[in-house]
């Protein structure tokens, strides 16, 4: 009967009146003489809380008026001030709540049963006023839904404590930020830690620094913490809060209280859950978000109204203080969400078009099917494929860092075979399984191996010669063999023994500090950035010192001790575990158990001795399968590589408030990764095999400004020792290099110190970083003039012994010569036009060898050589 009764009045149709107060809204009264119920005013409350828990929790209607839901259907407060969000929702046809549906928080009408227990204001926002319970009606044109508030905890006064109440209001108002009191000598001689990651600090110097006198505890108005912000006083920082507010209340009555001190034992936040992840609609449209913070002792409570807001880019989306989102322009945009050392994000897209048409897309692959998803998402249409000579060059070159022979570019483009750039693909990564074809194996692994070593740092710099020969031959050997990336990785975290003989082991002596391995080791193989929280929390990321320093005690143990294995003089040294030793935390002096991000601590009593070597227990979680941060890693970096733009930029600084630009394929990669026991070679293959990876680099009017999501293939510069390589391969003259065997090609080197002032020019990097953007990929002018008016490509391509002077030597004919440079630089032959217009060239040079020379050279300079396009 009383179900029955609440769900009428829960979800209805509103009657007509002239404002929503003329509708009071009325529960059942407890029955005559039920047990348990006195005749007050608290019992008549907790009677309608009793009944309303009965009703189903959320009742829609359609019919009259406009579909939608309240989320949440019932809410809890606790304690006087205590804030709630509501968000009204339009239904879709299917009756549901979707991406697209429409936000109607602000079209939104709300009321309250009973001032007394819950306030609310025109946003949905609800304030706990007393105990007890109380019906929020939210109207939507002439339809209403209820929404049942309870309301505990309430005592004659507000409570707040420093660490639930002071510290997020403190960071909501920007005090702890940076460019404020968190600055490094604060402001105005007040400092506080960044975003509160210091609590007893932040307490200390609110309390107690300058004889206390930023609180007054007798008449807590009067605090200059309170005076300050609402400037009352003057203020460097203008005005942070408003006098009255609820934030305003929370600080006097935390000063009132005595001004309590932030208590060891207060739950922490583990998480928060921003609602809806994800929104799209058209420019103009808004989007009222919702937090809810997760604490260890697994209570949730709604964290809207003390959450920072933050938009990624403004020319898609802007967000309000208090979370509301209002669309600007077309794009995709996240909206970065963050409380108390937690941070997450909600994705804004505004199509660029309504529809697309994607009439002569062909799936080859997932990859296919899920781009071909976004583009429809965001209203992009895709260029076509590209031609096959841009496609082989750009095969060869993304797969192995060489460009094909004259032979190999005619062979291909002269096949009729239809499936000869998959054909292509599994011959240059080795995958035919047939010895005859599989003949790159050399050439892929020395190419990828000169990745894997910029980003390990190998270099004679670091590890001496032998140590550096040792390193750069594990590592073309682990890819020449294709060793799966996870034992790749597995080897390299737990090496132990002669940096000679277990050549794994130089990489502790790369970065030999604890903290230096566990940054080198995040960044490198999880894509995660922690330097910024060895000294405070990070400031986009959830993750802080004791993340850092637990991380960092898995190679507290790990050192180095001489060996005269060698000889005295062999300078060889030995990788030991050692029994003891650990890490300490530099603020508190706590000596940290080791950790992996997002998981409890290691507890002492896991230090058994067959687990002596704390690195295994790293290697294995770092490696598995179930670890969805390594596998992510991984495959972004090699979207990099491969489509000149990784899903989440920087690649290397994979985090929840830096999302992909796909985020569904991103999973399904990173998925697939883990499922091929994490083939590198398979994955090339994936991505290569896609119509995404072969699509025209030229834009077309309609994807244009897309520069993030693939819709056209994104042209890369050739790296410094691939474009010499080229040069080359094209002027038939390799260049020599000291102290290296002749024929070594510049992807062959194995240090970053060579006197080679070519690769200098264009950016060899030194391998001092263990980020991708050591490697600079703009263009300057010296890398121009190089190119251009340098002695090394002038000698090259006159060379007695190179291409030109054999052709000229052989007599071939004037349009094969002409055809076998283009082949030779762009791996295609000629245009008419451009036959046509060597034959003008060739008509005014003053010899054939001169316009040949010059032909080369113009070949060589033009961005079609320069770049994989």
């Amino acid at each position: 009967m009383f179900a029955l009764l609440n769900k009428n009045a829960l979800c209805r149709r509103a009657p007509k009146a002239k404002s929503l107060s003329e509708n009071p809204l009325t529960l059942p009264s407890p029955p005559e003489g039920a047990r348990g119920f006195r005749a007050s005013s608290n019992s008549t409350r907790l009677w309608r809380h009793a009944s309303l828990l009965l009703v189903i929790p959320l009742c829609r209607i359609a019919t009259g008026g406009e579909a939608f839901e309240v989320r949440p259907p019932k809410v809890t407060l606790e304690g006087y001030l205590d804030q709630a969000q509501l968000v009204a929702s339009a239904l879709d046809e299917t009756g549901a709540v979707s991406d697209r549906s429409e936000d109607l928080t602000t079209r939104a009408l709300f009321a309250t049963s009973d001032a007394g227990v819950v306030a609310v204001d025109e946003r949905g926002r609800l304030t706990a006023q007393g105990e007890g319970a109380a019906v929020v009606s939210v109207r939507v044109g002439d339809v209403v839904h209820d929404v049942a508030v309870v309301v505990a905890g309430v005592g004659r006064e507000p409570r707040a404590s420093f660490s639930g109440h002071v510290l997020p209001i403190l960071s909501k108002a920007g005090c702890n930020a940076g460019a404020c009191h968190a600055a490094q000598y604060g402001q105005a001689g007040f400092k506080l830690s960044v975003f509160g990651y210091a609590p007893l600090e932040d307490y200390e110097a609110i309390t107690r620094d300058r004889a206390g006198r930023r609180l007054s505890v007798i008449v807590p108005e009067e605090s200059l913490l309170l005076r300050k912000p609402t400037r009352m006083l003057p203020h460097g920082g203008g005005r942070r809060l408003e006098r009255g507010s609820v934030d305003y209340q929370l600080l006097e009555a935390w000063i009132a209280a005595g001004a309590p001190p932030p208590n060891e034992n207060d739950p922490r936040v583990t998480a928060i859950d921003v609602w809806p992840t994800r929104r799209l609609g058209e420019p103009g449209f808004t989007q009222q978000l919702q937090v809810v913070a997760s604490y260890r002792d697994d209570r949730r409570r709604d964290v809207t109204a003390w959450a920072k807001f933050d938009t990624l880019d403004e020319g898609v989306a802007q967000v309000a203080r208090d979370g509301l989102i209002t669309a600007t322009g077309r794009g995709q945009a996240p909206v970065m969400v963050r409380f108390e050392g937690q941070a997450q994000v909600s994705l804004v897209v505004v199509p660029h078009a309504a529809t697309v048409e994607l009439g002569d897309w062909e799936d080859q692959n997932f990859i296919d099917t899920l781009a071909a998803a976004k583009f429809r998402q965001l209203g992009i249409q895709p260029s076509p494929l590209c031609d096959d000579a841009t496609f082989l060059r750009r095969a060869y070159l993304d797969a192995i860092g060489t460009l094909p022979s004259v032979e190999e570019s005619t062979a291909f483009l002269d096949s009729t075979e239809l499936d000869k750039r998959n054909r292509l693909i599994d011959r240059l990564l080795g995958l035919t399984g047939d010895i005859s074809q599989d003949i790159y194996n050399d050439a892929y692994a020395a190419y990828w191996a000169l990745k894997w070593a910029d980003l390990i740092r190998s270099s004679s710099d670091n590890l001496g010669e032998q140590g550096m020969w040792a390193l750069h031959n594990w590592i073309t050997e682990s890819l020449r063999t294709n060793k799966p990336f996870d034992a790749f990785v597995r080897e390299l975290i737990t090496a132990r023994g002669s940096l000679y003989m277990n050549a794994p082991a130089n990489y502790f002596r790369i970065a030999a500090a604890p903290a230096d391995l566990a940054e080198s080791t995040a960044q490198l193989f999880l894509g995660v950035r922690l330097a910024c929280a060895k000294c405070h929390h990070h400031p986009f990321e959830k993750y802080g010192q004791d993340d850092y320093f637990s991380l960092a005690a898995f190679f507290a143990r790990v050192g180095l001790k001489g060996s005269q294995e060698f000889g005295l003089f062999g300078g060889e040294q030995v990788l030991v575990v050692r029994p003891g030793g650990e890490v300490t935390h530099p603020r508190t002096g706590q000596v940290m158990a080791p950790r992996v991000l997002d998981e409890e601590p290691w507890s002492a009593d896991t230090a058994s001795a067959r687990e002596a070597d704390r690195r295994a227990r790293l290697a294995t979680w770092l490696t598995s399968a179930d670890n969805a941060l390594f596998s992510r890693n991984v495959v972004n970096r090699y979207v990099a590589y491969l489509l000149g733009r990784g899903l989440v930029e920087p690649v290397d600084d994979l985090r929840a408030t830096n999302p992909p630009s796909n985020p569904e394929l991103m999973d399904a990669l990173a998925a697939g990764f883990a499922q091929s026991a994490f083939d590198l070679k398979q994955l090339l293959r994936t991505i290569m095999r896609s119509r995404l990876y072969q699509l025209d680099s030229r834009p077309t009017a309609a994807n244009a400004s897309d520069e993030r999501f693939y819709s056209h293939y994104r042209v890369k510069r050739l790296s410094a020792e691939v474009l010499l390589d080229a040069i080359d391969r094209a002027t038939s003259v390799p260049t020599k290099f000291t102290n290296m065997p002749s024929g070594t090609r510049a992807i062959e080197l194995p240090d970053s110190n060579y006197a080679d002032y070519f690769l200098k020019t264009f950016g060899k990097p030194r391998r001092v970083s263990v980020c991708e953007c050591e490697r600079a990929a703009d263009a300057n002018l010296a890398q121009a003039l190089h190119t251009l008016n340098g002695d090394i490509l002038a000698g090259k391509i006159a060379q007695p012994q190179g291409r030109v002077a054999r052709l000229l030597e052989a007599g071939a004919p004037r349009e094969q010569v002409v055809s076998e440079l283009y082949l030779s630089t762009l791996c295609r032959r000629p245009t008419a036009a451009e036959m046509a217009a060597c034959e003008e060239m060739f008509a005014g040079s003053p010899s054939a060898k001169e316009f040949y020379e010059d032909l080369l050279w113009a070949l060589i300079n033009s961005k079609a050589f320069l770049f994989v396009n």
